[in-house]
């Protein structure tokens, strides 16, 4: 792909700080707060990656789980399995690898079951 407004902007968002690793972090679901902690990165600040990295679709809005203080909290969890970024002389191209439906279906199966 030669450079589009599209590859461009989701080069911008993944080269945000923090985007990468929270990312990383979000092959399980996860709260910002958790995010937060475990990456050490401000809750407002990561709130705001949250948001920017789900307008990209590379992160999801999973689930509102029940937190430990009894509280309703959103989770996340990314939608992709791989982002290649390839750089050549005059071009570049960007590959994204959703998260297969079978592994959203396996999820959601899990995660109803052990509601029950």
């Amino acid at each position: 792909m030669l450079i589009t407004d599209e590859g461009e902007e989701l080069l911008q968002v993944l080269g945000n700080e923090y985007n990468a690793d929270i990312l990383g972090s979000t092959h399980e679901p996860r709260s910002a707060q958790e995010l937060s902690e475990e990456l050490d990165v401000p809750i407002a600040t990561c709130y705001r990656r949250i948001e920017e990295l789900t307008d990209a679709d590379l992160l999801e809005h999973h689930d509102r789980v029940l937190s430990d203080e009894r509280r309703r909290v959103n989770v996340y969890r990314r939608d992709v399995d791989e982002v290649r970024i390839e750089f050549r002389e005059d071009a570049y191209s960007v590959e994204i690898e959703q998260r297969t439906q079978v592994k959203n279906k396996l999820d959601e199966a899990w995660r109803t079951l052990s509601k029950g």
